[in-house]
């Protein structure tokens, strides 16, 4: 699975990466995303079709639901069933987005408890998870806008951490994932090349949500 991860370049540069044309939205870097909290997605509109970089919350609510707050909130869908999955299946064939994160973490066990690893792309740019949304509205009720990341089986560098991923959309193929192309967006629910990723061990500082600093990619 994927349950961490960080988000620190600046959303203008996300906003003109993406070419997307809303309002910035207004949010602090972190180094330590958990879930429930609000991340940046890639979106496009359903009605203009325009790529929209908004704040989402990270844990899926469909819209269907009854209650938010009684629901369980998957934050990982798994790309072998994420588009015959009766939670995902709708949005995945009509509101796929993208995530962005300058890393993500995961955790491997060891003989004095588990050691957290963090994931980068060795060029240093940003990854695009692959993710999907809904948007939820009860009566009288404000809207929640939400997401989850898709994860994938390991490539040779994630496995011997963790034997799960989350995709990693390359730019070539955001036309396709955020539907501005017609095409088979499951072709895309792969493991990144070898060549992509670096990994290295973090400090155990990153377990807590509380900690949320620069340090917590330093080695541990």
């Amino acid at each position: 699975m994927c349950g961490r991860f960080v988000s620190t370049t600046p959303p203008e540069a996300i906003a003109r990466m993406v070419k997307a044309v809303n309002p910035v939205p207004n949010v602090a870097p972190s180094w330590n995303i958990a879930p429930s909290q609000q991340a940046m997605a890639v979106r496009r509109h359903p009605k203009t079709g325009e790529r929209h970089l908004d704040l989402l919350a990270w844990g899926f609510v469909p819209h269907w639901a009854d209650n938010p707050n009684t629901e369980r909130k998957p934050i990982n869908a798994r790309a072998e069933t994420v588009a015959t999955s009766p939670m995902f299946r709708a949005a995945f064939a009509h509101n796929r987005c993208l995530v962005p994160a300058d890393a993500y973490y995961e955790w491997q066990a060891a003989p004095d408890g588990k050691q957290p690893y963090a994931f980068g792309r060795q060029d240093g740019a940003p990854m695009m998870l692959a993710g999907l949304w809904d948007v939820w509205q009860g009566e009288g009720r404000a809207r929640l806008r939400s997401f989850t990341l898709i994860t994938t089986s390991a490539n040779e560098i994630a496995r011997p951490i963790h034997d799960r991923m989350p995709v990693i959309v390359e730019a070539e193929s955001w036309p396709l994932w955020l539907g501005d192309e017609e095409g088979e967006p499951g072709a895309l629910l792969r493991p990144a090349g070898d060549e992509v990723l670096k990994a290295w061990p973090v400090s155990r500082r990153v377990n807590s949500p509380a900690n949320n600093d620069a340090r917590l990619l330093d080695g541990k």
